[in-house]
């Protein structure tokens, strides 16, 4: 089945939410990921820890797929790209950057983007602890009401891996990685499948999209 991206406009600026967990915006040309999180897998198979070995290697592969779909000039990563220290994950991103020479990367560091800057560099790797590109702001870590009085730029940002809970007729519930749009700020959802999600609280005011297999669902 085709994925079907959702449109949604922001300060006049045209975005598409992919089911992939990404945001592709069209004005600069750009994909948006957040919380990667490749090497997650190395990380917990170096501590004895059984993980299957092709998960990195999707991840990857589903970046591929939706550069080669949507032709992007620059990829920004919203922090926690690579999870932990160097392991033998990194030489699988490093095959996957020699793919897309002519692709500029950007990554904005998060708390779990720890590998020396040399690797990053080597890789030509932008690093950033923040960004402003057009009318955004790109950060890693959610800003506090009062802090987002304070800057200029509505804020882009991941690191919680918000969710929505959504409940049925029969009283199950399932939560659903999601898009939060807020007054001054967006939380992307994690783009690595290794990793969890957490429901969040959010405003009547607030746009939320959940992520569905093939699809993203604005929630009433």
């Amino acid at each position: 089945m085709m994925s079907v991206a959702t449109p949604f406009t922001l300060l006049n600026q045209n975005l598409l939410l992919l089911p992939q967990k990404a945001i592709f915006w069209k004005e600069e040309q750009a994909l948006m990921a957040a919380d990667v999180h490749l090497g997650k897998v190395g990380h917990f198979r170096k501590a004895g820890i059984a993980v299957p070995r092709d998960m990195e290697q999707d991840d990857l592969a589903v970046l591929s797929d939706l550069i080669h779909e949507h032709r992007p000039q620059k990829i920004i990563f919203l922090g926690d790209l690579f999870h932990s220290d160097m392991n033998a994950d990194w030489d699988w991103f490093k095959l996957w950057r020699q793919q897309f020479p002519k692709l500029q990367v950007i990554l904005i560091r998060g708390n779990h983007d720890i590998v020396h800057d040399d690797h990053y560099l080597e890789l030509n790797v932008e690093l950033h602890h923040e960004l402003t590109v057009g009318p955004f702001l790109m950060l890693h870590h959610p800003q506090t009401e009062e802090k987002l009085k304070e800057l200029n730029g509505y804020v882009f940002c991941g690191h919680i891996h918000p969710g929505v809970s959504l409940r049925g007729k029969g009283r199950q519930s399932m939560t659903l990685p999601c898009f939060a749009f807020g007054k001054a700020q967006a939380i992307l959802p994690s783009f690595g499948r290794f990793t969890g999600r957490v429901a969040i609280r959010s405003l009547e005011t607030d746009r939320i999209f959940a992520v569905l297999k093939d699809k993203v669902m604005p929630i009433a």
